[in-house]
């Protein structure tokens, strides 16, 4: 969760900035260094990332690579960086020239936006030709973020990327080619098809029709299959909403709001009034705490109370929902965390 959040926090940086990035330089220091940054490299020791790496070929001395990535004095990841605007399906032979006179298993091709990393599963020391990760940073998605994670210094584990390499490269090619057929069904793709459930001849203008009736088919079970779903995580969420109300009815005659919750609310409602009406501000009495939440929504709390027991505690949440929980000596010391229950709101109104 952490890295993918370091990831998303890059992209509004990236988001925010190209337009002012005018060279293939500048791309480097503003996208790529804190890229390896994320992933636990210090681009300040020169033991561990090395720019302007030299990767010698044959006769042709001096040849470098942007940026190496070593651990216990061995190359394990060489980085070909472009400027922003560049497309990088014309650079990938560079790489490939780099891969094969080092030592690495990985290179990676980006232009700080575009990510391509590249191994050897194909044959030995020799870089292939199609990457087994792409992704773009901008539009980055949880899942990715999990595979990039095996690069961080911490997990790095050569033979666990490369067994794990070989499924994600098919994984996507056989992904691209579903797209492909789902956007415009081949010859071979409709007469699967059309063997399967016609009886007759297929004519040129049978399976004309086939074509049309395969990628009718396909679309229309995948809209299902989503709606489905969407309906069966609104149902889920319902149910859990309902029993959450039953264990609330159940508990209410239990439930006493003391003078001190009372005066915390007033607080927490002061302090948010600057920013939003005060009707969204609404509590909820528990009892195990006192919670405070926006709209009247179990979903968007924006703090607890817990002020019954022996020491005191105020639960602040973050974008993630995180609730971390923090010591008071009394009610006014709420005050001392304005910034994080209006920061609270803001999350919740940017959704």
């Amino acid at each position: 969760m952490e890295l993918f959040s370091q990831l998303k926090s890059l992209a509004d940086k990236i988001e925010q900035l190209k337009d002012k990035i005018e060279t293939e330089e500048s791309t480097k220091h503003a996208f790529t260094l804190p890229f390896i940054n994320i992933l636990g490299y210090d681009t300040f020791n020169p033991t561990e990332v090395v720019p302007e790496f030299t990767a010698d070929l044959g006769l042709k001395k001096g040849e470098k690579v942007d940026y190496a990535i070593f651990q216990n004095g061995n190359p394990i990841l060489i980085i070909e960086c472009k400027h922003w605007k560049q497309n990088l399906d014309v650079h990938n032979s560079q790489l490939f020239r780099y891969f094969h006179v080092t030592k690495t298993r990985f290179a990676l091709l980006t232009n700080g936006i575009q990510y391509r990393f590249y191994t050897d599963l194909e044959e030995n020391n020799k870089m292939d030709e199609k990457p087994f990760l792409e992704f773009d940073i901008t539009k980055i998605k949880e899942s990715i973020s999990k595979e990039i994670e095996k690069f961080h210094k911490s997990k790095f584990d050569v033979s666990l990327i490369v067994d794990n390499a070989s499924n994600l490269k098919y994984t996507r090619e056989v992904k691209m080619l579903i797209d492909k057929e789902l956007a415009e069904p081949s010859q071979e793709f409709v007469k699967l098809f059309a063997n399967k459930s016609y009886s007759g001849r297929l004519t040129s203008k049978v399976m004309e029709e086939f074509k049309e009736i395969v990628n009718k088919a396909f679309n229309q079970m995948i809209s299902e299959k989503v709606n489905d779903r969407l309906n069966s995580a609104l149902n889920k969420e319902q149910e859990k909403q309902q029993e959450e109300e039953e264990i609330d009815d159940k508990s209410k005659n239990k439930i006493e709001t003391t003078e001190e919750e009372l005066e915390g609310y007033q607080i927490v409602l002061a302090i948010l009034r600057r920013k939003i009406e005060k009707e969204r501000v609404v509590y909820r009495d528990t009892q195990s705490y006192f919670g405070i939440l926006l709209d009247d929504n179990n979903r968007k709390p924006i703090c607890r109370l817990h002020l019954n027991g022996g020491v005191k505690y105020i639960s602040l949440f973050d974008q993630d929902k995180n609730e971390t929980k923090e010591r008071i000596e009394s009610v006014d010391d709420i005050y001392l965390f304005e910034n994080q229950l209006l920061k609270t709101i803001e999350f919740y109104d940017s959704e």
